[in-house]
């Protein structure tokens, strides 16, 4: 008995290791040889000399990455919208409703589409002559074109709006995992009971999606902190510095200036501040319980 289960452990083991090797090298490696790395000047044009702290306080003293931090964090209202929505979304692709399945495609088809051909289609419909401005020109909504990502009041939203509809069907897929995995003898338990659609989905759904729902909540989270690929493709964090997020500046930084040491120090501080961010959703899950109807 313990040598099959041994050798079901290393067969597993086995199948995981290319996964964790290219994990290890590209992910925890970085992250190790970072953290002493901040405390340099490292730079690949000039001599490394270990610096102490004085890029953390280089850091709070540097006026475009507190705004860039600052839009990071503004990028988290995306976050309840997002799962609210994907929530929703997969309630309704739950049930039995003709063409559910091209529903399901529909929504999902943004997630495995290129960024790059993502960036393109809506820098077409957002441009001046573009298919938004003529609809809500058409409706009356707006007098003249506008320049939804060349104008600093509106280009951080805007790039959020993308963010969820790229990501939507992403999360309603999660959601929708969830929702197949709860027991239907508990829906046909509640309306026996008398139990609305609203308190069915208050008082049964939602509880038992709580798992789900802590989990999207967390890769939600990282991922808008860390929000890279919409804003360097579509503004590069322009213009001026309003959708300067802190991944745009951490890379002009390290990769197109050559100042690691510095973006070492700035990487260490958005991942700080992210796991912050992180152990407040476990406790907010762990003392959120509702109880099953």
């Amino acid at each position: 008995m313990k040598n099959g289960m041994r050798s079901e452990s290393f067969a597993a083991w086995a199948f995981m290791a290319p996964g964790l090797l290219i994990v290890a090298i590209f992910v925890f490696w970085p992250i190790i040889y970072g953290i002493p790395l901040s405390f340099t000047d490292y730079s690949v044009i000039s001599e490394t000399h270990f610096i102490g702290v004085d890029n953390f306080v280089k850091a709070f003293n540097d006026s475009n990455f507190i705004i860039s931090l600052w839009n990071s964090l503004l990028y988290i209202i995306v976050v309840p919208v997002i799962q609210i929505l994907a929530i929703l979304m997969a309630i309704l692709v739950n049930g039995k409703i003709p063409g559910v399945k091209i529903f399901r495609t529909a929504y999902y088809l943004p997630v495995v589409t290129s960024m790059v051909a993502v960036a393109l289609i809506w820098s077409w419909l957002l441009s001046n002559n573009g298919v938004i401005n003529f609809m809500l020109m058409k409706i009356g909504l707006i007098n003249e074109q506008v320049s939804w990502l060349s104008t600093s009041s509106t280009a951080l939203f805007v790039l959020m709006f993308i963010t969820m509809w790229k990501g939507l069907g992403y999360y309603m897929m999660l959601y929708l995992a969830g929702l197949q995995n709860i027991p239907s003898d508990l829906y046909e338990a509640a309306r026996v009971d008398g139990a609305g659609r609203m308190r069915v989905i208050w008082n049964i759904t939602l509880p038992l999606l709580r798992p789900h729902i802590m989990f999207c909540t967390l890769i939600s989270l990282m991922g808008a902190i860390r929000i890279f690929d919409e804003v360097y493709i579509l503004t590069k964090g322009g213009p001026g510095t309003s959708t300067l997020t802190s991944s745009v500046y951490i890379f002009q930084k390290g990769i197109e200036q050559f100042n690691f040491g510095y973006a070492s120090a700035l990487g260490l501080i958005v991942s700080v501040i992210i796991g912050a961010l992180s152990i407040f959703v476990f406790r907010f899950n762990a003392k959120g319980g509702v109880n099953p109807y």
